[in-house]
């Protein structure tokens, strides 16, 4: 068993109309110039009556606010006042249409919901990915119908628009404007991680480099697309699964031109249901990778964090050299289980290794309250590789 440090550090805030009802799944990168300094972006919703559509239920968009820390995660300071990121609610259809588009195709649909982010490096530049809807979802702790609250119109354009499925974007980011609280000089657009209209899709990032396949440096992306069975290399998939792209260029994830493999799939028991990456890998060594993954076995058993160890191989998607069986991290203390949902969930979106040697990770407990965990690297190594 890992020894593991838990506590709270953010809880809904009466009141707040954007972050009232849930604050949860936090992002954290740590300050190139002040390695004690944190910054962290949580995913927040709260009823937002002033975009209801007649005969539709009360929307509840979702926000990302920020935080930081000054003495490595001990304390910290959240910007509650407004969004540090906000979708932009568009219900009007041509207006929609002209600010989504981008040479002719549905590009940008960050206009109902921005969840779920991972920040990370990759070749130097910071980068935000979100699990993006455009359109909010209604009250999905009653009732998990994405279309619920949409226009009428939306329902006759591209299909990740119709259904309106979960699509993740990538950002760039500047990290010196969301410290300054200059928000809207934060976020630069850089499109979908895949193909929209495929499947619905989460929990995708980057390895924070290029790996060497086959002679060639390539990006490689990673991602859970609900439906992978879509893709020609999901067929046989059971389940939603970790599927690895790899591309030249950032637009080959959204355009077709990635090569994309099935990766991971559910192995034990308790990730039955789903398996997904949770944050970015990090690398232990030159080619050695700790790959952070979560898995769903049902409603019951809720979620686990596991972790894998990865190695380079040169030739071909990186070898699984080790997985263990047993339930690493999941929820356990009272604040973790209680929320709107029953189903006990830990799902972390961020992890940063300490200088001493620490491994801090960000989390959402019972889909309502931001969570940190500490476990030593070494011990984890440990489990991994006894």
């Amino acid at each position: 068993m890992l020894s593991v440090e838990k506590r709270c550090i953010l809880s809904p805030v009466p009141g707040s109309p954007w972050a009232g009802k849930m604050v949860l799944n936090p992002a954290m990168i740590a300050d190139p110039e002040d390695p004690e300094k944190i910054h962290m972006l949580f995913r927040a919703t709260g009823p937002w009556p002033q975009a209801r559509l007649p005969e539709r239920p009360l929307p509840y968009p979702i926000f990302l606010g920020y935080g930081v820390s000054c003495n490595g995660g001990a304390d910290w300071q959240f910007d509650l006042s407004r969004p540090a990121m906000a979708p932009r609610l568009e219900f009007d259809r041509d207006r929609f249409l002209a600010r989504g588009m981008r040479d002719g195709v549905m590009f940008d649909y960050a206009n109902g919901c921005i969840e779920d982010p991972r920040l990370f490096y990759f070749e130097e530049q910071l980068y935000l990915s979100v699990a993006c809807r455009a359109f909010p979802p209604g009250p999905y702790w009653e009732k998990d119908d994405p279309v619920q609250c949409m226009p009428e119109w939306a329902f006759k354009l591209n299909p990740a628009v119709r259904e309106n499925s979960t699509v993740t974007m990538l950002y760039r980011v500047d990290l010196a404007a969301l410290a300054a609280g200059r928000y809207a000089e934060a976020f630069s657009p850089v499109g979908p991680l895949h193909d929209p209209d495929l499947s619905d899709d989460r929990d995708a990032m980057l390895f924070p480099r290029r790996l060497e396949i086959g002679g060639k440096r390539k990006i490689a992306c990673l991602h859970r697309p609900k439906q992978p069975w879509n893709y020609a290399c999901g067929k046989e998939a059971a389940a939603p699964s970790i599927f690895l792209a790899f591309g030249d260029e950032l637009s080959d994830f959204h355009t077709g031109k990635a090569r994309t493999r099935l990766f991971a799939g559910p192995a034990f028991a308790h990730e039955a249901n789903r398996v997904g990456a949770s944050w970015a890998p990090l690398e232990l060594e030159p080619g050695l990778w700790l790959l952070p993954y979560h898995g769903k076995q049902d409603d019951r058993v809720g979620y686990t964090q596991n972790f894998m160890l990865l190695r380079e191989n040169g030739r071909q998607a990186p070898d699984i050299i080790a997985r263990p069986a047993e339930r690493l991290l999941y929820a356990t203390e009272p604040w973790e289980l209680e929320g709107e949902f029953t189903i006990p969930c830990l799902f972390t979106c961020s992890g940063l290794l300490r200088p001493d040697g620490t491994l801090l990770m960000g989390y959402g407990a019972a889909d309502r309250k931001v969570g940190l965990a500490s476990i030593r690297l070494e011990e984890l190594l440990a489990v991994l590789r006894p």
